[in-house]
């Protein structure tokens, strides 16, 4: 690694500006914004003594970027970080031409790439030719795009159109009270819309990872999020053809006996899913996704068995687990992920329908859930679903069912599959005898027919009968019966589509 930063000299090369070695790394000015350096951030995140640089000590066209190679827990990790105390860690023309070397040759060797962003977007100085290099940038992104998985931590601020580059990657990591993203800066919106917005109100960790759902991730502080970065990319295959389903089995038994106590009889009883997702994986094993930002449903990834596995969940806990669009969005997008890299999804449904709210209908609510079917029905990789209490309506499809592709659906002993709640089914299939009651003789033909309804429809009986899903199972056995429905998937032909340049998701 250099020892010595490079800093501007007041001269262009047509378009292009040109630095050279003068200083050491300013890494006090650094701290002072209460921030690590690149080259500490590097310390942080690689096994020790194992990072690369990809150019040499005394090479003079250093623009404000490191980029190079190291080892994460042995394996090998592509990288590329900006240095804020170089000019900002603008984007030069230069200076993206050497992040698209290092995404090339990240795609080259099928290896992920982790990329820190800390800058002030596009260079001014540059004119035309930092936007060209952003651009070019945006496409190594895009060709990386389900090839191999990229990963941005934002330390800092990541401005303008540049935002598009870690808006690009498969996760975001945000750090507390360090980062910013936006695309116009709060200055600008401020005077235009004569709002007096903070930029940690515009565009901070804490806006994206709760209500833009741009970033995955919102840790406390850098050395966490490095911590947690180099944990999440070692259960990660390493790239589209190398699942770790294919490599690693290390199966063993779990007492999941109290499995039971941490799903309510009552169905409308709300419950947090999380410890029943940890019951079923491997101990410690598993990453929550997107956790803070449409919390109706739960994305993440565990072990099972050793074999990385993507769950998707229903939180009642909010909303009682129903969809609404940002739900939607966020299983969409966790399930076509998986699907890239061949990582089975293991879906526990338990949901009542979608939310009711008129903004949700007018913002898309029917485009939104498309996504998520649509993800679904496209997925290849081993889809295996469990319903836990409750599946009505339009939510048992869009939980991944076995007629959109499921390889393998169960249900769990009381689980119940129907169109709709019984006050709902009642009141429209008995609406002309309600109309003519009152009173006593109102609730006691409504009670009979409620009743009569969850006798007969509110249940799992025909689904089973009927050979819809696959199975009941115990919950004591979820883990058991969905560890050896994996082995024995393991390598399944691809199901034929018919031939096409690719399907059009309606986002």
């Amino acid at each position: 690694m250099p020892c010595a930063i490079l800093t501007m000299i007041e001269k262009y090369g047509g378009e292009i500006m040109y630095i050279k070695k003068v200083n050491p790394y300013n890494i006090e000015k650094q701290h002072d914004r209460d921030k690590l350096h690149i080259v500490e951030r590097i310390k942080y995140l690689f096994d020790e003594g194992s990072f690369t640089e990809s150019y040499p000590e005394d090479y003079q066209g250093y623009d404000g970027v490191i980029t190079g190679y190291g080892e994460i827990f042995g394996r090998r990790v592509y990288f590329y970080g900006q240095d804020f105390t170089c000019m900002g860690g603008t984007f030069g023309y230069h200076h993206c031409q050497q992040i698209i070397a290092i995404i090339n040759e990240a795609i080259d060797n099928r290896r992920p790439i982790i990329g820190i962003y800390d800058g002030g977007g596009a260079r001014i100085q540059e004119g035309a030719a930092s936007v060209v290099g952003c651009a070019e940038m945006f496409k190594a992104n895009v060709k990386a795009s389900g090839y191999i998985p990229q990963i941005a931590i934002i330390a800092g601020t990541c401005a303008g159109g540049a935002v598009y580059s870690p808006g690009l990657t498969d996760f975001i990591f945000t750090i507390d009270k360090i980062s910013n993203m936006f695309v116009t800066g709060a200055k600008v919106i401020n005077k235009v819309q004569g709002t007096d917005y903070l930029i940690e109100e515009l565009g901070g960790a804490s806006i994206h990872s709760t209500i833009s759902g741009v970033a995955h991730f919102c840790m406390k502080d850098e050395r966490t999020c490095y911590k947690k970065v180099r944990e999440f990319v070692d259960i990660l295959p390493p790239c589209y053809s190398e699942s770790r389903a294919y490599r690693i089995s290390r199966y063993y038994e779990k007492d999941l006996s109290d499995i039971v106590n941490l799903v309510p009889k009552d169905n409308q009883e709300p419950y947090d899913v999380v410890p029943v997702i940890e019951e079923i994986l491997d101990d410690f094993t598993f990453i929550e996704v997107h956790k803070d930002f449409a919390k109706n449903i739960v994305v993440g990834f565990g072990l099972l068995g050793g074999i990385t596995v993507g769950v998707v969940a229903s939180q009642t806990l909010y909303k009682n687990g129903s969809i609404d669009m940002d739900a939607a969005d966020k299983a969409a997008r966790f399930v076509q992920y998986c699907d890239c890299y061949n990582i089975p999804i293991i879906t526990l449904a338990d949901s009542t329908g979608f939310v009711m709210e008129a903004e949700q209908e007018h913002k898309g609510l029917i485009r939104h859930g498309a996504k998520m079917i649509h993800a679904y029905a496209n997925a290849t990789t081993i889809r295996l679903v469990v319903i836990l209490r409750k599946a009505y309506g339009g939510p048992y499809i869009l939980n991944g069912c076995r007629q959109l592709g499921a390889d393998r659906h169960y249900v769990w002993p009381d689980a119940e599959v129907a169109v709709m709640k019984a006050e709902g089914a009642v009141a429209v299939l008995s609406h002309s005898q309600l109309a003519g009651l009152e009173g006593v003789e109102k609730e006691e033909f409504l009670k009979e027919q409620l009743e009569s309804y969850k006798e007969k429809y509110m249940n799992s009986n025909m689904v089973l009968n009927r050979g819809f899903v696959d199975g009941q199972i115990k919950p004591q056995q979820t883990r058991e019966v969905l560890y050896q429905e994996l082995i024995r998937l393991i390598g399944k032909p691809q199901e034929e589509m018919p031939q096409k340049k690719h399907g059009n998701m309606p986002v």
